[in-house]
């Protein structure tokens, strides 16, 4: 009786929890670390672990396979939450650890969001570590740099768990379907384009996939004993139209060229509605935000200085709040982008100097403008003949800055547009002036 009432609580469970992998072959994703003859996986199989901090994004499974290195390395298993957690809590934790060494037991001490601890609190685990009293996992969805003790990071070794594929999140949640602690044994009617459509909605996150099949299969329609689920069920589940990018992925690049040309072609109104489309399909308001900065210089440029400005203005703040408060952020940046003057010049000027770059690298650097930091550097003439052009009235000099080979090349051309104008027309008396000085 018992166990029945065990087996029961147990199908109460959320399927992410029910479903979280037990061995590393049931593991899915970062295939990088965990692939066959990939380092974690050997320390791992070697019994050789050591401290350590798994980076990554949430739904991962940094806690998950905190936990199968636990059973593998069958060690004592210690969860730890920095949210809930302080120094009282930390040194009864580091109690129970010393006393499993004492009786030649290892202890894991996994903390979920380490990050979260402050200084002090990081600081309480450094001997421990240092004696190996314990082996601390932290999982953090910051960057170990910033937000781990310098003298407790260098004792740990970084991992960096990357988000999922959309093809390791539709496999997961076809096994899902499969596995007896899943919805095995049961009869449901679900395309595989829907399971990818879920797997792109969960943005690289199992747990959030998971919680979303659970959801569109305990509001399926029954018919007999098979669970049917429509299109119509997963759209309300869902809570948004369906516009995620098809499966090849085509639809994605479509999109971001469609955001990108509408700027360029100055018409605020389609680069607002393309930005949206982006967005209520999934797209992380990041990569608009980092596709936004590009389009500042290549297509805007010193037309608008302030271009550039506002684009990084808006990756932080999509960075700071995220979706969806940060859409407003990203529609004035795009807004802005879309209303202000042209100009590609900068963008041309790279290519042609990049092309003459890869062309011409043996290209040595004048004399005058090399630096002369050494005795033996200076007897070789390095910087020989440099003029400061501050010392200068016009702080201009007739000094040879590229090498012979590209004497007269002009990389950047303004344009008339916005600002650039002015720009143009002091570059035109700055090049007057090197003339009239001999310059070529």
């Amino acid at each position: 009786m018992e166990q029945q009432v065990l087996f029961g609580e147990d199908n109460l469970r959320p399927l992410a929890a029910r479903l979280r992998p037990r061995t590393l072959e049931e593991f899915v994703g970062q295939t990088h670390l965990l692939g066959e003859g990939k380092v974690l996986r050997r320390l791992i199989e070697s019994d050789r672990i050591s401290s350590m901090i798994f980076w990554g994004p949430p739904g991962v499974g940094k806690t998950t396979l905190a936990r199968i290195i636990a059973q593998r390395t069958r060690a004592a298993f210690i969860d730890f939450s920095a949210v809930t957690s302080g120094i009282k809590e930390i040194r009864q934790v580091m109690q129970r650890a010393e006393e499993n060494r004492r009786f030649g037991d290892r202890t894991i001490v996994f903390i979920d969001e380490i990050h979260r601890f402050n200084r002090a609190q990081q600081d309480a685990f450094l001997p421990f570590v240092e004696k190996g009293s314990i082996v601390l996992i932290g999982a953090t969805t910051e960057n170990p740099s910033f937000e781990i003790n310098g003298a407790l990071l260098s004792r740990c070794k970084v991992f960096v768990l990357q988000a999922l594929t959309t093809r390791d999140l539709t496999a997961l949640l076809s096994r899902a379907l499969c596995d007896p602690r899943g919805f095995g044994g049961q009869h449901i009617e679900i395309s595989s384009d829907m399971l990818e459509l879920i797997a792109n909605f969960a943005n690289g996150d199992a747990r959030s996939a998971l919680s979303t099949l659970e959801m569109v299969v305990l509001n399926g329609d029954m018919n007999g004993d098979t669970v049917i689920v429509t299109e119509d069920i997963l759209a309300q589940c869902l809570s948004k139209k369906s516009l995620l990018y098809d499966k090849k992925g085509e639809e994605h690049y479509n999109l971001i060229s469609a955001l990108h040309k509408s700027m360029r072609n100055s018409d605020p109104d389609a680069a607002v509605y393309w930005l949206a489309r982006m967005l209520e399909a999934g797209e992380d308001p990041l990569y608009v935000a980092r596709r936004v900065i590009r389009f500042a210089s290549e297509d805007v440029g010193i037309a608008d200085p302030r271009a550039l400005e506002l684009a990084v203005a808006a990756y932080q703040a999509c960075h700071f709040i995220g979706m969806p408060e940060c859409s407003v952020n990203l529609t004035q940046a795009v807004v802005y982008l879309s209303m202000a003057p042209k100009s590609n010049a900068l963008y041309m000027a790279y290519e042609a100097a990049k092309k003459d770059a890869l062309t011409q690298l043996a290209e040595p650097v004048p004399l005058v403008i090399r630096n002369a930091p050494t005795r033996l550097m200076k007897e070789l003439e390095y910087g020989k003949g440099y003029q400061y052009a501050h010392d200068t009235a016009e702080k201009l000099t007739d000094m040879q800055c590229l090498p012979d080979a590209l004497l007269g090349k002009e990389y950047y051309r303004p344009t008339e547009q916005g600002i650039e104008a002015k720009y143009k027309a002091r570059l035109e008396r700055i090049k007057a002036w090197k003339r009239q000085h001999g310059c070529k």
